[in-house]
Formats: structure tokens, sequence, C-alpha cells
């Protein structure tokens, strides 16, 4: 499959990336070498490679404790839009 610099600045509109001309080069020339290593690993044959199984009978769980707060100012010291001491998001959902 061949990675052209249109198929790089969807990619990047789609992940919310401005890149300049010379990164959309290279990042094209990457990601052809990726797809083309992953076309790679699809030529190999594993017809006879058990599938690689790993399960964790039990669950690790750290305890549970209260530790230091963050100040709500302090946490939105930095947010590039907030309303009324909360982050304001872009609205995903259609109501």
């Amino acid at each position: 499959m061949s990675i052209d610099i249109e198929i790089v600045k969807k990619v990047a509109h789609l992940a919310r990336l401005d890149l300049k001309e010379e990164e959309l080069e290279i990042l094209s020339s990457q990601m052809a070498d990726i797809v083309d290593f992953v076309n790679q690993l699809a030529e190999l044959d594993t017809e006879n490679v058990e599938p690689y199984i790993h399960t964790v009978s039990e669950t690790p769980m750290r305890e549970d404790k209260k530790g230091d707060t963050l100040e709500r100012e302090k946490a939105l010291m930095n947010a590039p839009e907030r309303e009324k001491g909360f982050f304001v998001v872009p609205r995903i959902v259609e109501i």
C-alpha cells in the first residue's frame, strides 16, 4: 500500500495534529515503512504456531487510600477554556 501525503494529512486531521509540509513528507515515508513491515509479517507461515495466551489468575489490586488532592484553581490553571470552575470541552454527543 502506498502512503501518500494526502493519507498522512487525513490521519493528522483525525488525530488533530497540525503538521508542517516537511513533517508530512517524513511521516509519509515512516508510515510506508511501517505498512511494508506489517506486510512482511503477514507473509510469515504461522500455521503450526500455537497462539500465545497469557492469563492472570488473580488481578493484583492496590489498596484504595486517600491521597493528596489538587486544588481546583491549580487544576484549572492551564485549561484552555473553563466555566464556573469546570473544564469546558467540545460536545461529542448529539442530543
